[in-house]
């Protein structure tokens, strides 16, 4: 028995794109633009938010702890990725594989929850303004943030040590491009379907907890901002929540359907797409997403810009 709690394996080997050799170099072009322009995009919004005091309000907190969240999530990914792309051997070790398994499921899982804490936050904004100072003061969202940070700490712990503690002495290759949940354990010499569909069952109820308390959260946003009289008014109060919606809307879209989708030859390709998605490409989007749309970080950033220029 102790002998089987052990791993046979030392490395794991990630075929990832393999199927699509003629296309490597393109691949590795475009992950690479899209990790250089989340990290340049997050930390840009990153530094804004910290630096410029007309930032220094609790939605714009939240909002560096997203960027910052981007910045890891992405960065546990992306820059083995990009070697395998370059590399004959694919590979990652054992217990690389585990650390990576824990950073991806720290910052995706307190992205989850920070992302329902700014629904939160857009409520009380914009239902209830003149509570907002008293509600959501700088006690109160740190321990929100605390929390969510908290939440993904423990549950990629708790998930990492279940799944390595299975016994590894079988096949070494996963079709993916990272140490996702379900192909490391499909790895596993022990029968281990129950644990997949347990394990599947509460990402997804999970997921859906969190998203339907953002929905609920914007369908009082939008009953309210239907009642207030003034067009103007109207059009300020959705300004400020298209861009969270919209970011809401890629992320747990791509997310969702990966783990929902049926588990078939064809969905392991597709299963690869959204994963790169929400991997590269949303990191990438979402200080995108937030600057265009928002007057206050786009004047910060030009006075931040005169302020150097006259330096």
């Amino acid at each position: 028995m102790k002998k089987d709690n052990h791993s046979c394996l030392t490395e794991i080997v990630l075929l990832g794109f393999s199927d699509f050799q003629t296309i490597q170099g393109l691949l590795f072009s475009l992950i690479l633009i899209f990790y250089l322009i989340a990290l340049m995009g997050n930390s840009l919004v990153l530094f804004l938010t910290i630096s410029s005091p007309t930032l220094h309000t609790p939605m714009y907190f939240f909002l560096w702890n997203l960027s910052f969240l981007e910045i890891g999530y992405t960065s546990s990914i992306s820059p083995k990725m990009l070697l395998n792309l370059l590399s004959e051997k694919q590979t990652v070790s054992f217990w690389g594989c585990g650390c990576q398994m824990y950073f991806f499921l720290l910052f995706g899982v307190t992205e989850c929850c920070l992302l329902c804490v700014m629904a939160y936050d857009r409520y009380v904004a914009i239902c209830k303004p003149l509570q907002y100072p008293c509600i959501m003061n700088y006690r109160e969202c740190v321990i929100l943030a605390a929390v969510s940070w908290a939440t993904g700490i423990f549950v990629g712990l708790g998930y990492s040590i279940l799944i390595f503690t299975f016994p590894f002495c079988g096949s070494n290759q996963i079709s993916h491009f990272f140490c996702d949940l379900m192909p490391v354990l499909r790895l596993a010499s022990s029968y281990t379907y129950r644990n997949e569909v347990a394990i599947s069952t509460l990402t997804v109820l999970a997921d859906l907890i969190l998203l339907l308390l953002i929905l609920y959260s914007y369908i009082l946003i939008i009953s309210t901002i239907l009642m207030m009289p003034l067009a103007k008014d109207r059009c300020k109060a959705f300004s400020t929540c298209s861009s969270h919606l919209t970011v809401v809307c890629i992320f747990y879209g791509t997310i969702i359907f990966t783990y929902i989708h049926p588990n078939s030859a064809d969905s392991v390709d597709s299963n690869k797409i959204f994963a790169l998605v929400y991997t590269v490409v949303t990191p990438s989007l979402n200080p995108i997403i937030y600057s265009l749309r928002n007057k206050e970080i786009k004047a910060a950033f030009m006075k931040s810009v005169r302020k150097k220029q006259s330096s």
